[in-house]
């Protein structure tokens, strides 16, 4: 049972690994559409999908009687709330690894579509569906969760039914480790939003944003960049805050219950009628864990949350910058944004939605930032210095990174150049 804040202090220190030992995580999630009618794939469909994938190996998890997620040794499919489709991937060991593992992935997934007459889009935001038309599926828990968020953001619905983006998990060695980390991953959100950038395009329109997933994310129900994740957040600080924060819902058997009435030390002190006053186990602080939508969150890793979904020639890029920063090279990258401040990040975070590039931090746009972090994530990533088999070292993830930032043009700019010239839907969907 979780009684104290030291459990939960403890919960995040087994999270510790030695260096070596680091591992990257990377869950990605894509939108599918009816070939037919261009409407997003309904839940039939998706057990269509689901049952066809199983050739390749992976597994089905059900939730009563309904396919809900598919497994394969280390990674899993899920299912998010307007069917879009989520692959969580293992646990690896470097990028070159990591990216082999969606390409596989992306490979098993076109093999299915295609025959199934299905077409993928690789954005941050829906360009095409309204709301009102996403069909939604039988996992208990969003309808919780449908019926709650709109309560505390007012585009709350729009997070669950149409965002995707691209989330990396990393490790820390100490808690030292984790304090850097942490500052770093949260200061760069401005940058991260600015840089992948990829959901310009709502209804078929311009939006006049160039991540209006970001803008999604800024008026969603337990979401944003706390002031706290700015500075020096310890584990003790994080376990405060978690335990301060309410709760979405709690699973009571194979029941979703509401959990708005309450915050998490509610739970620990045994104030919920709803279940018999029972005490939160650690699966209940772990479910509560991953329902606080931050940009940035803690488990027993640091999960990074700031990225629109792209397509394959990004894919790999968006991780493979974070990797070198983080893994590679995070004392001069931690010393370069501890000069900033707090005032003016959040600032730049409120901005880089619609502005991009063009956004102020600390004197100097973000497309300077942009381009002096990926050069202190190369220098991180050769320092790593881990070869694929064709003797590239992780470097090679950047190459994307670089023509954006050469080129001052982001996957939201083409889309916007692409899709405005005469609003073909095709110029939407992945080739």
């Amino acid at each position: 049972m979780i009684k104290t804040k030291n459990q939960i202090i403890e919960y995040f220190k087994s999270g510790i690994k030695d260096s070596k030992d680091f591992k990257i995580g990377i869950e990605h999630e894509k939108f599918l559409f009816d070939n037919e009618n261009n409407k997003r794939v309904n839940y039939p469909k998706i057990k269509e999908m689901f049952t066809a994938l199983l050739e390749f190996g992976w597994n089905p998890v059900f939730e009563k009687e309904n396919i809900i997620a598919l497994n394969k040794g280390g990674k899993n499919i899920t299912l998010e709330p307007g069917n879009q489709i989520e692959l969580s991937g293992d646990k690896l060991n470097h990028m070159h690894e990591a990216c082999s593992e969606s390409q596989d992935y992306l490979f098993e997934l076109k093999q299915v579509t295609k025959k199934l007459d299905i077409k993928i889009v690789s954005a941050g935001f829906d360009p095409i569906s309204k709301l009102n038309e996403i069909p939604n599926n039988p996992k208990q828990r969003y309808k919780v969760m449908t019926k709650d968020m709109p309560l505390g953001g007012e585009l709350s619905l729009d997070m669950m039914y149409r965002t995707c983006g691209t989330q990396l998990n990393v490790d820390y060695e100490t808690e030292e480790d984790f304090i850097k980390k942490f500052k770093v991953s949260n200061a760069i959100v401005p940058i991260s939003i600015a840089l992948f950038a990829n959901s310009s395009i709502v209804e078929k329109k311009n939006s006049n944003y160039l991540s209006y997933r970001s803008k999604v994310w800024q008026n969603t129900s337990r979401g944003g960049l706390p002031r706290l994740f700015l500075e020096n957040i310890n584990f003790e600080k994080y376990a405060d805050f978690v335990i301060n924060f309410p709760v979405l819902f709690i699973q009571d058997k194979d029941q979703y219950i509401s959990g708005r009435k309450y915050i998490f030390k509610d739970f620990m002190d045994g104030k919920i009628e709803e279940i018999n006053n029972r005490l939160p186990e650690e699966a209940d602080l772990t479910t509560h864990l991953s329902t606080i939508f931050t940009e940035n969150r803690l488990k027993k890793y640091i999960e990074l949350r700031s990225m629109d979904t792209c397509g394959w020639e990004c894919l790999c890029s968006g991780p493979a910058f974070n990797i070198g920063m983080l893994y590679g090279n995070l004392d001069e990258v931690h010393d370069l944004v501890s000069k900033w401040e707090v005032d003016k990040i959040i600032n730049a975070y409120l901005e880089a939605p619609q502005k991009g590039f063009n956004t102020q931090l600390m004197g100097k746009d973000l497309l300077y930032w942009s381009s002096a972090l990926l050069d202190l994530s190369r220098k991180g990533l050769e320092t790593r210095d881990i070869m694929s088999k064709k003797g590239n070292n992780e470097t090679v993830f950047l190459n994307h990174l670089q023509n954006v930032i050469d080129n001052k043009t982001t996957n939201a700019d083409h889309m916007i150049n692409k899709f405005s010239k005469n609003e073909d839907l095709n110029e939407l969907y992945d080739k």
